[in-house]
């Protein structure tokens, strides 16, 4: 008898329009240096990563491993992300935030 272990960290996501929605508060900054976790938007589900920083924005909210909510101001934030165009670029500079996306 086999056994399926599916073993998500948060990388499949859903931007909600309520902050009342969404599990964590994020603020896009300008400079990679300011951010907590630079992000790279993959194209395919089967690429995201294990809280590295890669994600895959799902279409339908019953999908995502994590809400989020998009912030105007860094104060309002958890955290703040940088994305990046390229896939080797993403990752954490603020490893005490971490936990937020498991």
């Amino acid at each position: 008898m086999g056994c399926n272990v599916v073993v998500s960290n948060a990388q499949r996501i859903f931007a909600v329009d309520y902050v009342s929605r969404a599990d964590i508060k994020v603020f896009v900054v300008k400079y990679e240096s300011q951010a907590d976790l630079k992000v790279f938007k993959v194209e395919y589900e089967s690429r995201v990563g294990q809280n590295d920083g890669r994600w895959f924005f799902v279409n339908n909210e019953s999908k995502a491993d994590k809400k989020i909510f998009f912030v105007d101001y860094e104060s309002q934030a958890h955290i703040n992300v940088f994305f990046v165009e390229y896939e080797s670029r993403s990752g954490w500079l603020n490893n005490k935030k971490r936990h937020l996306l498991y």
